[in-house]
């Protein structure tokens, strides 16, 4: 499925909306997981910015890039996914703890097509999310 399709989250019978999640600290994994499945989205994990490259060419419909990981960091891992043909067109919305004046303007110059900081404003978020799948 691709951004502009069934953004229903499986409400009604719809096909769930898949959300890539690259994090690599456990438990900001889990409870930013366990909110997502609980909006309704199918929700699928990545540690570092190696396997976020790998799995978001296996298909999603968003993905959730922390920007500080292992591997490689978030701003190459979404480089690399903007400049994949197959990829490119997968919404991407970097999360970060360590927001300093300029971030903003980095994550998008990366590739990034939105921008949300750590701790997380759920409510803020999940209108991002609604708005990068309309």
């Amino acid at each position: 499925m691709s951004a502009g399709t069934d953004t229903s989250a499986g409400i009604g019978g719809g096909v769930m909306t898949k959300i890539l999640l690259v994090e690599d600290n456990e438990m900001n994994r889990e409870m930013l997981r366990r909110q997502l499945q609980r909006e309704g989205y199918d929700v699928e994990l990545a540690e570092d910015g190696a396997q976020a490259v790998e799995r978001s060419a296996a298909g999603c419909d968003l993905i959730l890039m922390d920007l500080s990981l292992p591997e490689i960091d978030g701003w190459d891992a979404t480089r690399l996914i903007k400049t994949n043909p197959l990829t490119s067109r997968i919404p991407v919305i970097a999360l970060t703890a360590h927001a300093m004046q300029g971030d903003r303007e980095k994550a998008l110059a990366a590739g990034c097509d939105e921008y949300a900081e750590k701790p997380v404003d759920f409510p803020s978020l999940f209108a991002k999310i609604g708005a990068l799948l309309a």
